[in-house]
This record gives structure tokens, C-alpha cells and sequence, in this order.
């Protein structure tokens, strides 16, 4: 669990992996946020992210399982793919 994001679907990105290093992107509401631990800002980047099950980050990309599909969204390119 991430501290702060136990009630929420999170993952961290991690420094020198890409896009979005030292950030948390949690679900929340079915949308999709980075949150900036420096700033303490929230950051919406995806709407109608619907029965989420779980979230991964690889690199640029982040994968969302849900109930009927799973999206990609590129971090790089601020857009699902």
C-alpha cells in the first residue's frame, strides 16, 4: 500500500523508468490521476475510467485492468492508446 492511497487503486512511478518518476497515479471517482508529492497537486489525465480492478506502470505506459477491458494510457503522449 502506498501511504495516504490505501482506499484508492494506485501505483508509483519510479525515478529513471520512463515517464512520471516519483509520482502516484491512483483511480479515483473512475478517473485517472498523478499526484505530485513535491507539489501536492493532483493531476487529472482520464476520465470514465469504469470498474477498475487494477493499475500498473511499465515505462510511459499505464495499464488499467477493468471489469471488461483493459486501457493503455501513454504518459508520454498524455492520451490513451
Amino acid at each position: 500500500m502506498i501511504a495516504g492511497f490505501e482506499d484508492k487503486l494506485a501505483c508509483e512511478g519510479i525515478v529513471g523508468d520512463g515517464c512520471g518518476g516519483d509520482r502516484i497515479f491512483f483511480i479515483d471517482a473512475n478517473t485517472l490521476y498523478a499526484h505530485d508529492p513535491l507539489t501536492n497537486e493532483n493531476i487529472k489525465l482520464l476520465d470514465e475510467v469504469m470498474d477498475a480492478r487494477a493499475i500498473s506502470k511499465s515505462a510511459c505506459i499505464i495499464t488499467i485492468e477493468c471489469k471488461s477491458k483493459s486501457i493503455r494510457f501513454d504518459l508520454s503522449l498524455l492520451r490513451r492508446i
